[in-house]
């Protein structure tokens, strides 16, 4: 689906502008796909067999905007994302701030091209308030 006036190429030259989230090989002609690999769980390891606590962001376009789901979890190269439940508070904290930034950047630049940005219907927001 395109979004009338946004083909699919200036939607993702302008979610590039947004910074290093934007993964542009998982993004399809109906999905854009964001993560953000937050915190290093074991700096020791070699690159590839270190885990991050990070989230990620689904996009897909509807009528006149986009509707979202994200979730929180750990990423490594072999098994790629996975949800988790955060245990540690600090790790919540710093997840839940660096969502809420990407997300109010996201949601301004898609307001700025006169789209919605909402939650998909079957999203569980995992207690995290992203607009308000």
């Amino acid at each position: 689906m395109t979004l009338n006036a946004h083909p699919k190429s200036k939607l993702m030259k302008n979610f590039a502008l947004l910074g290093p989230y934007l993964r542009e090989d998982q993004c399809r002609n109906d999905h854009f796909f964001f993560d953000c690999l937050a915190i290093c769980i074991n700096v020791k390891l070699s690159a590839e067999k270190r885990q991050f606590w990070g989230w990620w962001v689904e996009l897909k376009p509807k009528e006149g905007g986009f509707t979202y789901i994200y979730q929180l979890g750990l990423y490594s190269k072999s098994k790629g994302w996975q949800a988790e439940k955060i245990k540690t508070l600090e790790v919540q904290d710093k997840l839940e701030t660096t969502l809420r930034t990407f997300h109010q950047r996201l949601n301004d630049m898609i307001v700025a091209m006169e789209l919605t940005l909402e939650p998909a219907q079957d999203h569980s927001d995992h207690g995290i308030k992203l607009l308000a």
